[in-house]
Protein backbone atom coordinates (compact mmCIF):
# COMPACT_ATOMS: atom_id res chain seq x y z
CA UNK A 1 0.00 0.00 0.00
CA UNK A 2 2.86 2.19 1.00
CA UNK A 3 4.53 1.75 -2.56
CA UNK A 4 1.41 2.35 -4.77
CA UNK A 5 0.67 5.59 -2.70
CA UNK A 6 4.14 6.56 -3.12
CA UNK A 7 4.14 5.85 -6.91
CA UNK A 8 0.87 7.46 -7.47
CA UNK A 9 2.16 10.53 -6.10
CA UNK A 10 4.95 10.86 -8.33
CA UNK A 11 3.24 10.60 -11.31
CA UNK A 12 0.35 12.99 -10.30
CA UNK A 13 3.29 15.58 -9.32
CA UNK A 14 4.99 14.60 -12.78
CA UNK A 15 1.50 15.82 -14.42
CA UNK A 16 1.51 18.75 -12.37
CA UNK A 17 4.73 20.50 -12.60
CA UNK A 18 3.24 23.75 -11.02
CA UNK A 19 1.68 21.75 -8.32
CA UNK A 20 4.60 19.84 -7.46
CA UNK A 21 6.65 23.37 -6.64
CA UNK A 22 3.90 24.50 -4.69
CA UNK A 23 3.87 21.65 -2.28
CA UNK A 24 6.57 18.85 -2.00
CA UNK A 25 5.06 15.18 -0.85
CA UNK A 26 7.90 12.93 0.62
CA UNK A 27 7.35 9.12 1.50
CA UNK A 28 9.88 7.52 3.49
CA UNK A 29 10.08 3.55 2.25
CA UNK A 30 12.83 1.33 4.16
CA UNK A 31 14.91 -0.38 1.11
CA UNK A 32 15.77 -4.13 2.47
CA UNK A 33 18.33 -4.69 -0.58
CA UNK A 34 20.20 -2.43 -2.68
CA UNK A 35 18.73 0.79 -3.58
CA UNK A 36 19.10 1.61 -7.96
CA UNK A 37 18.60 4.96 -9.12
CA UNK A 38 18.34 5.17 -13.08
CA UNK A 39 17.18 8.06 -15.50
CA UNK A 40 15.74 6.68 -18.93
CA UNK A 41 14.57 8.74 -21.91
CA UNK A 42 11.45 7.83 -24.43
CA UNK A 43 11.72 9.34 -27.90
CA UNK A 44 9.27 9.23 -30.82
CA UNK A 45 9.78 11.04 -34.16
CA UNK A 46 6.93 12.45 -36.13
CA UNK A 47 6.40 14.86 -38.44
CA UNK A 48 5.57 18.83 -37.96
CA UNK A 49 2.24 19.34 -39.42
CA UNK A 50 1.79 22.63 -37.99
CA UNK A 51 4.10 25.88 -39.25
CA UNK A 52 3.61 29.29 -37.54
CA UNK A 53 5.37 32.03 -39.55
CA UNK A 54 5.19 35.71 -39.04
CA UNK A 55 4.33 38.23 -42.25
CA UNK A 56 4.01 41.92 -42.35
CA UNK A 57 4.50 44.97 -44.35
CA UNK A 58 7.08 47.83 -43.69
CA UNK A 59 6.32 51.08 -45.23
CA UNK A 60 8.41 54.65 -45.42
CA UNK A 61 6.93 57.86 -45.99
CA UNK A 62 8.14 61.69 -45.26
CA UNK A 63 4.89 61.53 -42.65
CA UNK A 64 3.93 59.48 -39.93
CA UNK A 65 0.17 59.76 -41.00
CA UNK A 66 1.27 58.60 -44.99
CA UNK A 67 4.04 55.73 -43.72
CA UNK A 68 0.70 53.95 -41.18
CA UNK A 69 -1.48 54.79 -44.12
CA UNK A 70 -0.08 53.30 -46.63
CA UNK A 71 1.12 50.29 -43.92
CA UNK A 72 -2.77 49.64 -43.55
CA UNK A 73 -3.46 49.79 -46.38
CA UNK A 74 -1.12 47.13 -47.74
CA UNK A 75 -1.61 44.92 -44.95
CA UNK A 76 -5.13 44.78 -46.03
CA UNK A 77 -4.67 42.78 -48.79
CA UNK A 78 -1.92 40.73 -47.16
CA UNK A 79 -4.90 39.54 -45.06
CA UNK A 80 -7.48 39.24 -47.26
CA UNK A 81 -4.83 36.73 -49.25
CA UNK A 82 -4.81 35.18 -45.92
CA UNK A 83 -8.45 34.55 -45.95
CA UNK A 84 -8.56 33.36 -49.73
CA UNK A 85 -6.26 30.77 -48.89
CA UNK A 86 -8.30 29.14 -46.33
CA UNK A 87 -6.77 30.30 -43.30
CA UNK A 88 -8.83 30.47 -40.54
CA UNK A 89 -9.31 33.97 -37.99
CA UNK A 90 -8.62 31.96 -35.40
CA UNK A 91 -5.06 30.85 -36.83
CA UNK A 92 -4.22 34.91 -37.94
CA UNK A 93 -2.99 36.96 -35.02
CA UNK A 94 -1.27 40.30 -34.93
CA UNK A 95 1.97 39.92 -33.07
CA UNK A 96 3.47 43.94 -33.27
CA UNK A 97 3.09 47.50 -34.81
CA UNK A 98 5.52 50.08 -34.54
CA UNK A 99 5.92 53.15 -35.87
CA UNK A 100 9.38 55.00 -35.78
CA UNK A 101 11.10 58.05 -36.89
CA UNK A 102 14.08 57.83 -39.86
CA UNK A 103 16.72 60.10 -39.16
CA UNK A 104 19.67 60.85 -41.28
CA UNK A 105 23.16 60.86 -39.40
CA UNK A 106 26.11 62.76 -40.56
CA UNK A 107 29.33 63.72 -38.53
CA UNK A 108 29.26 66.73 -36.33
CA UNK A 109 25.67 67.08 -37.20
CA UNK A 110 22.10 66.89 -35.37
CA UNK A 111 20.21 63.96 -36.58
CA UNK A 112 17.99 65.10 -39.34
CA UNK A 113 14.62 63.37 -39.24
CA UNK A 114 14.16 62.36 -42.80
CA UNK A 115 10.59 60.16 -41.89
CA UNK A 116 8.84 57.64 -40.30
CA UNK A 117 8.62 53.58 -40.70
CA UNK A 118 5.40 51.73 -40.06
CA UNK A 119 5.51 47.82 -39.78
CA UNK A 120 2.81 45.83 -39.20
CA UNK A 121 3.21 41.77 -38.22
CA UNK A 122 0.88 39.20 -37.99
CA UNK A 123 1.59 35.66 -36.95
CA UNK A 124 -0.44 32.87 -39.11
CA UNK A 125 -0.36 29.21 -38.27
CA UNK A 126 -0.67 27.31 -41.53
CA UNK A 127 -2.10 23.76 -40.92
CA UNK A 128 -1.01 22.40 -44.58
CA UNK A 129 2.86 22.92 -44.46
CA UNK A 130 3.09 21.85 -48.36
CA UNK A 131 1.25 24.59 -49.11
CA UNK A 132 2.73 27.18 -46.86
CA UNK A 133 5.01 28.07 -49.24
CA UNK A 134 3.02 28.86 -52.07
CA UNK A 135 0.66 30.50 -49.91
CA UNK A 136 4.03 33.18 -48.63
CA UNK A 137 4.54 33.76 -52.56
CA UNK A 138 1.12 34.97 -52.67
CA UNK A 139 1.28 37.33 -49.67
CA UNK A 140 4.70 39.09 -50.94
CA UNK A 141 2.27 39.64 -54.13
CA UNK A 142 0.28 41.34 -52.21
CA UNK A 143 2.53 43.82 -50.11
CA UNK A 144 4.04 41.42 -47.98
CA UNK A 145 7.89 42.23 -47.44
CA UNK A 146 9.12 41.18 -44.14
CA UNK A 147 8.73 37.27 -43.78
CA UNK A 148 10.04 35.62 -40.57
CA UNK A 149 10.06 31.72 -39.46
CA UNK A 150 8.83 29.20 -39.83
CA UNK A 151 8.75 27.82 -36.36
CA UNK A 152 7.45 23.88 -37.39
CA UNK A 153 5.70 21.68 -34.81
CA UNK A 154 3.36 19.22 -34.06
CA UNK A 155 -0.47 20.65 -33.13
CA UNK A 156 -1.28 18.05 -30.85
CA UNK A 157 1.81 16.06 -29.11
CA UNK A 158 -0.31 14.51 -26.46
CA UNK A 159 -0.35 10.89 -27.86
CA UNK A 160 2.90 10.95 -28.94
CA UNK A 161 4.54 12.33 -25.29
CA UNK A 162 2.51 9.43 -24.11
CA UNK A 163 4.33 6.76 -26.18
CA UNK A 164 7.46 8.85 -25.11
CA UNK A 165 6.40 8.16 -21.09
CA UNK A 166 5.63 4.32 -22.21
CA UNK A 167 8.82 3.64 -24.18
CA UNK A 168 10.67 5.43 -21.42
CA UNK A 169 9.39 3.10 -18.46
CA UNK A 170 10.27 0.42 -20.68
CA UNK A 171 13.86 1.75 -21.30
CA UNK A 172 14.17 2.20 -17.09
CA UNK A 173 12.99 -1.53 -16.37
CA UNK A 174 15.01 -2.91 -19.20
CA UNK A 175 18.33 -0.89 -17.99
CA UNK A 176 17.43 -2.04 -13.92
CA UNK A 177 17.60 -5.81 -15.24
CA UNK A 178 20.96 -5.54 -16.39
CA UNK A 179 22.04 -3.49 -13.93
CA UNK A 180 20.61 -6.58 -11.82
CA UNK A 181 21.85 -9.56 -13.55
CA UNK A 182 25.41 -8.01 -13.86
CA UNK A 183 25.41 -7.94 -9.99
CA UNK A 184 23.62 -11.41 -9.77
CA UNK A 185 20.74 -9.96 -8.33
CA UNK A 186 17.05 -9.35 -9.59
CA UNK A 187 14.47 -6.17 -9.23
CA UNK A 188 12.10 -6.73 -6.34
CA UNK A 189 10.05 -3.17 -6.46
CA UNK A 190 9.96 -0.19 -8.19
CA UNK A 191 10.18 2.50 -5.65
CA UNK A 192 9.38 5.71 -7.25
CA UNK A 193 8.97 7.06 -10.89
CA UNK A 194 9.14 10.96 -11.57
CA UNK A 195 9.23 12.98 -14.92
CA UNK A 196 11.14 15.99 -15.32
CA UNK A 197 9.34 16.89 -18.33
CA UNK A 198 9.05 16.68 -21.95
CA UNK A 199 11.03 18.02 -24.70
CA UNK A 200 10.94 18.63 -28.43
CA UNK A 201 13.52 18.97 -30.32
CA UNK A 202 12.63 21.16 -33.53
CA UNK A 203 13.79 20.55 -36.81
CA UNK A 204 16.47 23.15 -38.65
CA UNK A 205 14.64 26.30 -39.43
CA UNK A 206 13.72 27.30 -43.03
CA UNK A 207 14.87 30.76 -42.45
CA UNK A 208 15.26 33.88 -39.73
CA UNK A 209 14.73 37.39 -40.22
CA UNK A 210 14.27 37.24 -43.77
CA UNK A 211 13.51 40.08 -46.62
CA UNK A 212 11.90 38.92 -49.65
CA UNK A 213 10.66 40.54 -52.45
CA UNK A 214 7.85 40.19 -55.53
CA UNK A 215 10.75 38.69 -57.69
CA UNK A 216 12.16 35.61 -55.07
CA UNK A 217 11.83 32.11 -56.77
CA UNK A 218 8.88 29.56 -55.96
CA UNK A 219 9.12 29.40 -51.50
CA UNK A 220 9.34 25.79 -50.27
CA UNK A 221 8.99 24.23 -47.01
CA UNK A 222 10.24 21.14 -46.14
CA UNK A 223 8.84 19.88 -42.90
CA UNK A 224 11.34 17.28 -42.20
CA UNK A 225 11.08 15.31 -38.91
CA UNK A 226 10.58 16.61 -34.96
CA UNK A 227 12.03 14.10 -31.57
CA UNK A 228 9.83 14.43 -28.81
CA UNK A 229 11.40 12.92 -25.62
CA UNK A 230 10.34 12.62 -22.17
CA UNK A 231 13.08 11.66 -19.49
CA UNK A 232 12.27 9.95 -16.32
CA UNK A 233 14.26 8.96 -13.06
CA UNK A 234 13.32 5.55 -11.29
CA UNK A 235 14.00 4.01 -8.65
CA UNK A 236 13.72 0.12 -8.12
CA UNK A 237 15.17 -2.16 -5.21
CA UNK A 238 17.50 -5.04 -5.88
CA UNK A 239 18.01 -8.31 -3.81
Amino acid sequence: MVKSLFVALALAGAATPGAALAQSVAIAQPVAGTRLDISATGTVTRVPDLAIISAGVVTKASTATGAISENAARMERVRAALKRAGIADRDIQTSSINLNPDYRYENNQPPVLTGYQATNNVSVKFRDIRNSGKILDALVAEGANQINGPSLTIDKPEAAYDEARTRAIAEGRARADLYARALGMRVTRLLSVSESGGYSRPPMPYAADMMVTAQRAKTEIDPGTQDLQISLSMSFELQ
